[in-house]
């Protein structure tokens, strides 16, 4: 299968991983209710999928580099499926709990995976696209998801589980019948061989792109975690105007991703696009603190959403290239960075929000300014080993 019918078919298989994830997010705090779990313990079960992810994401990437990418994307969309049904049944709170320790430990597979699933299929000039790609199906995704869940909340709140169930044994069953293997066995027999720990990678250089991804994620789950309080008070925004905001910022970033940052990176170079990322995302974070009503909020969170959609492509794609092999082991430790920045990021937003309802936005731009510095020593490094080379 060549990499023009691959890629459709890893943007449906995404799209619908993010749209059974995305259904269970606004019944979670209700369900957790239902069973009898206060607001810490709901904070709790939100953080501890995300821890599951931190340790596990890089395992799952080396796992894929030994055995091939099919096999763990299948582990890791069954392990979604498990805990949706898991979350369904629930009558207690420590099921909710197994189940969110379930699914993340197994379902941390898919999202290392399938970006080294990129890597294998695409050439260097065609990756940031194919990285792109994977990241418009996320975003439509966590669109398309809540919307479903909300709806069919209203009837039962165990329904939207099952449906999230449903949508993974069908996004199983697609896996397992049309997509291809992307890693061949020659490929697999070297992985096999190696002995080195994963944690070699933050020798050198590559270490600053790891930590970027860190500063970016952590200042956009800040973001997330804090923006309703902030549009509230500052535009006065319900929760509906809220939910179209937010799905203009989806639909503007996965546009982006889908489409814009590939010719960008083909243009002028994955840095410069990272570069242009960075800068966008912080004038973005600045500009939001003006927001005065719907539109200026809506125009303001889409600018920051725009520059911060090309980001993870475009560094995704240099990663992958700074490793002719062990894609897996690449995008696993940077799915690894992605969590820890989601475990710690909305926290530190909520905190810094109880201080001054700015500050989350101009740490933001503070962290965007100084992503931006780790990157220019990652390139003058990067030119500095390719000199002594």
């Amino acid at each position: 299968m060549s990499t023009k019918k691959v890629l459709p078919v890893l943007f449906i298989v995404m799209f619908l991983v993010m749209v059974g994830f995305g259904i269970i997010i606004p019944v979670m705090p209700f369900l957790a209710e239902k069973v009898g779990g206060s607001p810490t313990e709901l904070g709790l079960l939100m953080a501890v999928y995300s821890l599951m992810q931190l340790f596990f994401a890089p395992v799952w990437g080396r796992v894929s580099d030994r055995i091939g990418r099919k096999p763990v994307m299948v582990i890791g969309i069954a392990g979604l499926a498990i805990s949706f049904f898991m979350m369904a049944m629930a009558d207690s709170l420590w099921v909710l709990f197994a189940a969110r320790i379930i699914g993340g430990i197994l379902s941390s597979a898919n999202m290392p995976t399938a970006m080294a699933y990129v890597a294998d299929i695409t050439t260097e000039e065609e990756r940031s696209k194919g990285m792109g790609i994977i990241g418009a199906a996320t975003g439509l995704g966590f669109i398309f998801g809540p919307a479903i869940g909300g709806i069919f909340s209203k009837s039962s709140l165990n329904i939207p589980f099952y449906i999230a169930g449903i949508s993974s044994i069908i996004t199983l069953i697609l896996v397992m019948l049309i997509l291809k293997e992307s890693l061949p066995k020659e490929k697999r027999d070297q992985h096999t061989g190696q002995k080195e720990s994963m944690w070699k990678s933050f020798q050198g250089p590559l270490i600053v792109m790891y930590l970027l991804q860190l500063f970016v994620t952590l200042s956009m789950s800040g973001l997330e975690a804090t923006f309703a309080y902030f549009a509230a008070e500052k535009a006065g925004i319900n929760t509906v105007h809220l939910g179209y905001i937010f799905m203009i910022m989806g639909f503007g970033s996965a546009l982006v991703q889908g489409g814009l940052v590939g010719i960008m990176s083909k243009k002028f170079g994955e840095g410069k696009v990272i570069r242009i990322g960075i800068i966008v995302s912080a004038v973005g974070f600045l500009l939001i603190l003006l927001s005065s009503d719907f539109w200026t909020a809506a125009i303001f969170l889409t600018i920051f959403a725009l520059g911060n959609g090309v980001i993870r492509p475009a560094l995704s794609s240099l990663l992958t290239k700074s490793s002719t092999h062990a894609h897996g082991k690449v995008t696993g430790l940077l799915s690894s960075f992605d969590s820890f920045g989601r475990i710690i990021g909305p926290p530190l937003g909520g905190w810094l929000f109880s201080l001054s309802i700015g500050l989350p936005y101009i740490a933001g731009a503070v962290l965007s300014v100084v992503a931006l510095v780790l990157f220019q020593v990652y390139d003058s490094k990067t030119r500095n080993h390719k000199q002594a080379a």
